[in-house]
């Protein structure tokens, strides 16, 4: 259908162990449609990670297929896939990797920087990205000088900064206190709504996972229900 933006089939990561195998994926299919904010959960070692490295374009699997905007992701080479990524995806992990020696404002343009973006918009969008998040007041401040849940506010405004297509989290609370974790759960809703976005979140917090309204369970690399893995847990 013509709104699905994301589609996987038959995904499998194998990893070869000296004499053995281990296998992470295990015959993984995945739709996502667009403006849909989707959680996956699963228990440490489920696979969630790793299947959000690939549907993200970060990692190739050892089989299977993959398409955004039913354009084959897998067929690119290293660079065209770069660039792609740059251009239609966003992604925030559990640890912010801020560059130490930029301040936010210069954190935030960076992707756009390396995409060859006019300077002057760039900023300007920037600036706006980090006024929106609540951090117009602390975008010449450098990451030392800020806290976790501001240092994660940062890597979402870097992540939004190309305008992607969708957003991918990787435990985006796991490294923040109780207070700070639900300040970013209700800022990616937020944000979803006002950007228009979809939204793909691997997450061990249940409650967290609770308030999407699509739930992918994972265990032992695979869903816990048949077929696409639509399931409430």
């Amino acid at each position: 259908m013509s709104d699905v933006l994301l589609k996987a089939q038959g995904l499998r990561k194998v990893y070869n162990q000296g004499e053995g195998q281990l296998e992470i994926l295990k015959g993984i299919d995945i739709e996502i449609r667009e403006g849909e904010a989707v959680g996956i959960i699963g228990a440490s070692g489920a696979g969630k990670s790793t299947l959000l490295q690939i549907i993200g374009a970060l990692d190739q699997p050892t089989e299977g297929e993959l398409w955004f905007e039913g354009r084959g992701l897998l067929q690119m080479n290293d660079e065209e896939l770069s660039r792609f990524r740059n251009e239609k995806m966003g992604f925030v992990f559990q640890f912010h990797h801020l560059l130490s020696e930029l301040t936010a404002l210069e954190n935030v343009m960076l992707p756009g920087r390396i995409a060859g973006e006019t300077l002057g918009p760039l900023k300007n969008r920037s600036e706006e990205l980090l006024s929106l998040l609540g951090l117009g007041a602390r975008k010449e401040h450098y990451p030392t000088q800020m806290s976790g849940g501001e240092l994660q506010r940062v890597a979402i405004a870097r992540a939004l900064i190309r305008r992607p297509r969708i957003l991918f989290a990787d435990e985006p609370t796991g490294n923040l206190d109780s207070a700070n974790s639900l300040k970013i759960q209700d800022l990616f809703f937020e944000l979803k709504k006002t950007l228009g976005l979809t939204l793909v979140v691997v997450t061990h917090d249940r409650d967290f996972a609770a308030r999407f309204p699509r739930v992918l369970e994972m265990s032992d690399g695979k869903w816990k229900q048949t077929g696409l893995g639509y399931s409430r847990f």
